[in-house]
């Protein structure tokens, strides 16, 4: 079972194992916001509830903004595993402008692609090829892309990473 950590401010901060949390909650660090009623933990003091979403009792600053690397599977997982150019599902993924070309590895350079396509393409760009990008790549945003272990979702986890949004 994990449990998501919301700031102080209700902001999604990490998702931990329910042995944190409630340690968390033991030490008057935290408050239990939503707990799993149906699933308590057993203690030698008795039952506890088990903690679905804690709210921590003081404000932890965040260090900087929070950027998120650019990988192969967040390029497919922004871009929901569709071909930029042609809709179709996507395996791979491929540089808008060419790396031959000076093309960096970013979102904005970057697009789910399939294998047909990809090939195609090869060393070109988009307009040489007189084909349009069906989306605009950038940086994903929104906690499930900032917090850690949220791609699992709980379901009662979802009104608070919708505030985040």
């Amino acid at each position: 079972m994990r449990t998501l950590v919301l700031n102080a401010g209700y902001e999604p901060l990490a998702v931990v194992s329910f042995k944190r949390a409630l340690v968390l909650v033991m030490n008057d660090k935290a408050t239990v916001i939503e707990h799993i009623p149906e699933d308590p933990v057993w203690g030698t003091d008795g039952a506890h509830d088990r903690p679905a979403v804690i709210l921590l009792s003081r404000y932890v600053r965040v260090p900087g903004g929070r950027t998120i690397p650019v990988t192969r599977r967040g390029v497919l997982r922004r871009d929901a595993h569709r071909c930029g150019y042609c809709g179709r599902s996507a395996s791979t993924i491929d540089h808008i402008l060419p790396r031959s070309r000076g093309g960096a590895d970013s979102w904005e350079n970057l697009v789910a692609c399939c294998l047909k396509c990809n090939n195609l393409k090869s060393d070109r760009t988009p307009q040489e090829m007189g084909w349009e990008l069906r989306l605009t790549p950038g940086a994903p945003r929104g906690a499930q892309w900032t917090v850690r272990g949220t791609d699992r979702t709980d379901p009662s986890w979802e009104p608070y990473l919708a505030l985040a949004a």
